[in-house]
């Protein structure tokens, strides 16, 4: 009987033919019929999409179907698993239908459907563009080409946005190293945002630059401040006249003459040059780029004892005061405005008085 001979063998006897084509009947019978119900399965709903996989799969596990026919059933499996939304195996599956037959449409338009799911837009304009060769006048085809044209063009514009911000970060990066500047964990983000430092085409550096009153925790934001420029000159501008005096300086201590302004020694850790470009990138387009890093990034700490203060001259320029060997820049430059005038002076001054814990 047919049922025993060897795979590969031919048949010797007109039985043996028989039964071999009895055989093939009955399987491609099965496999119709599975196709059939499953189709059916399709259409009673979500509930059933596993029991019509099941089908077509044991639709396909028959090869008795030809070409055409086999791939009718790998499209039909793609169309159901991009239902449940499997889009990995659907892909394959209308990659396996379209290998069977390429001109099937309904198998490149699932292709297309995975492949858009899966944002894999080459892949997706390819089928796409396989699909309206054979039919140009198909509304869907036109309307998911249109689709991937738009999502192409959406990719490469954040792609360009991205590569933009890394080149920027990076020069911000090198003009911060040629200028031997030490940069630490930013540590008023609150009052600051995510303001970060710009690198002009004269090469200068434009600086946020935050003035803290240490005596009641207020402060000043000064969003550019040129590296060129002098602190007094930004402190000119501030309102500190008996007539107008600052909201909270009841007993108007704080005026010009009596202000003087301080940076905290030695306080934080210098950031690696990674970790200085991952903060530069926060808030960018790019700021998915070095994510390895962030938990990287040291706690801001204040120095154990009692805070040092220095006193920073008002005529240097904001690029000299920066350079100080002992200034550690919280990612931005934060200057603390005391006066002298104050009975709080001498509490700061001694070196009794520290910034919040934050």
């Amino acid at each position: 009987m047919a049922l025993w001979m060897e795979n590969g063998s031919e048949p010797l006897t007109e039985a043996e033919k028989a039964d071999l084509e009895a055989i093939a009947a009955i399987k491609e019978s099965a496999a119709i019929e599975l196709k059939e119900k499953g189709n059916e399965y399709v259409k009673k709903g979500k509930k059933h999409y596993s029991e019509a996989i099941d089908c077509y799969t044991r639709a396909i596990n028959q090869k008795a179907l030809s070409d055409s026919e086999s791939s009718v059933l790998f499209a039909n499996r793609a169309h159901v698993n991009l239902l449940l939304g499997n889009h990995r195996r659907a892909l394959t599956d209308a990659q396996q239908a379209l290998n069977l037959s390429p001109s099937n449409i309904k198998a490149i338009y699932r292709a297309v459907k995975a492949s858009l799911s899966l944002n894999l837009l080459a892949e997706a304009q390819d089928f796409c563009r396989k699909g309206l060769e054979l039919d140009p006048n198909n509304e869907e085809f036109k309307r998911l080409d249109q689709q991937i044209r738009t999502k192409i063009s959406e990719k490469e514009k954040r792609e360009a946005e991205v590569s933009k911000a890394i080149l920027e970060a990076k020069e911000l990066v090198s003009a911060i190293e040629n200028r031997g500047l030490k940069i630490g964990k930013a540590i008023y983000r609150e009052l600051t945002g995510l303001k970060k430092p710009v690198l002009d085409k004269n090469n200068i550096l434009h600086w946020p630059v935050l003035l803290l009153y240490a005596e009641v925790m207020s402060s000043d934001f000064i969003e550019d401040f040129c590296e060129t420029d002098m602190l007094s000159v930004h402190l000119d501008m501030i309102s500190f006249s008996s007539d107008q005096p600052l909201p909270w300086d009841v007993e108007n201590n704080y005026k010009r003459d009596f202000v003087e302004l301080y940076y905290e020694a030695g306080s934080g850790v210098r950031l690696s040059k990674e970790k200085l470009l991952h903060c530069l990138l926060e808030g960018t387009a790019a700021s998915h780029v070095g994510d390895e890093e962030k938990d990287a990034v040291e706690d801001f700490k204040h120095s154990a004892g009692s805070p040092k203060w220095i006193k920073v001259n008002e005529k240097k320029m904001l690029q000299d005061i920066l350079k100080e060997p002992n200034f550690v820049i919280p990612e931005i430059p934060v200057f603390y405005v005391v006066s002298k005038q104050s009975s709080f002076y001498s509490k700061f001054k001694s070196g009794k008085w520290a910034p919040p814990s934050i």
